[in-house]
């Protein structure tokens, strides 16, 4: 199978399904940006952490799989629940949503309460999370802006939403697991 196929040549590209829209359609930038979250977590799978968090991003990322294939599909073929004509792609469902609440309660009772925002940073795999949340918020607006054009499973909305909460935890937690510093951000009070 050859990787090019040279339809995109003109600034166009196809949806699952056949439809074919610009390369810069809001649709496009937000499974695009899926797959460049995706790729981010990729990297901070690959740094040292705990088994079970390198485990929940293998889950995460064949979830985010899922969201792409159902932001790149055309909606008007993609599979409800019969037709032959209609595309049979996977779905985001509640337990997909719950299990990231799951973990995110799961962490926090192993960790002091947060007071304050806290600065990105302090260590490289929290850096790399905090890359990761951030690039996850805007796949979220991206997302939610299509959902106003063209409607979205309400699921995948939810599934992004808590995945950034999830990884901003997680950035938490691997601060605290690595003992790094994490800085309060205390706004400078001006006379």
């Amino acid at each position: 199978m050859k990787i090019y196929t040279k339809t995109g040549d003109t600034g166009s590209t196809s949806l699952f399904g056949g439809t074919r829209v610009s390369k810069h359609h809001i649709r496009i930038n937000g499974y695009g940006t899926v797959d460049e979250l995706n790729s981010w977590l990729g990297l901070l799978r690959d740094q040292e952490m705990n088994l079970h968090f390198r485990e929940i991003l293998i889950t995460i990322q064949d979830k985010l799989f899922t969201v792409g294939a159902i932001l790149a599909t055309d909606p008007e073929k993609a599979q409800l629940k019969s037709g032959k004509d209609r595309l049979n792609i996977p779905l985001i469902d509640n337990a997909d949503v719950e299990l990231l609440e799951k973990e995110m309660d799961n962490m926090n009772e192993t960790m002091p309460p947060m007071t304050h925002f806290i600065l990105p940073g302090g260590h490289t795999t929290v850096s790399y999370c905090h890359i990761a949340r951030t690039i996850c918020r805007r796949a979220e607006r991206m997302v939610s802006q299509l959902n106003e054009y063209e409607p979205v499973d309400s699921l995948v909305l939810i599934y992004l939403n808590r995945l950034s909460d999830y990884l901003f935890v997680l950035a938490r937690k691997l601060s605290y697991d690595s003992k790094a510093d994490e800085i309060k951000w205390i706004p400078e009070k001006k006379d």
